[in-house]
């Protein structure tokens, strides 16, 4: 009940809307992908993404935004002479719902799906029976909530909580 009445009671004017276009770039922190001893980061999880607005007033002053997303991150597995070093690829699209919540922020939760392509490469003595497959990956997807505040007129900073390539994204959006 206090939920529905926090959507309903604080509603401000949406800051996204049918027609805009936003791109988005992202740095993760926390890995949704690998985790556990002896996995290293050395390239932090990135995503680009571009959500154009389909629709207005879904649900009172809520808005619907779709586009594509593409997300990379490199991790490492490394026992003393041994490992192995994974390379991800997410390519998919990306849908969200915003709902203005706080005044001057653009909260917004949603879903990606797609496909991670995922290589896999040995290096130092592997140890017999440890093999890993050269190349694997699969259908994702990852849920979400996030917000876009502006600090200009077409510039925010976003931050991201939810399940995908990681735990945290923080980043820029730029509306075009």
């Amino acid at each position: 009940m206090f939920f529905l009445c926090l959507l309903t009671g604080t509603a401000q004017e949406p800051l996204f809307l049918k027609g805009d276009k936003v791109v988005q770039f992202s740095i993760g922190m926390g890995s949704a992908l690998y985790t556990g001893m002896n996995y290293k980061t050395p390239v932090p999880p990135l995503s680009l993404f571009l959500e154009y607005g389909m629709a207005d007033e879904v649900i009172d002053n809520g808005s619907a935004g779709l586009g594509p997303y593409v997300g990379y991150a490199a991790y490492k597995w490394d026992l003393i002479d041994f490992g192995w070093k994974y390379s991800n690829v997410i390519l998919g699209a990306r849908g969200n719902f915003h709902y203005p919540l706080i005044y001057d922020l653009d909260t917004y939760t949603g879903v990606i799906m797609g496909y991670n392509l995922t290589t896999v490469q040995e290096f130092g003595s592997v140890l017999p029976g440890y093999e890993a497959e050269a190349d694997a990956g699969g259908f994702v997807w990852s849920w979400f909530v996030g917000g876009r505040y502006y600090i200009m007129e077409n510039l925010s900073i976003t931050a991201e909580l939810g399940y995908g390539i990681s735990y945290i994204n923080v980043g820029v959006a730029w509306k075009l």
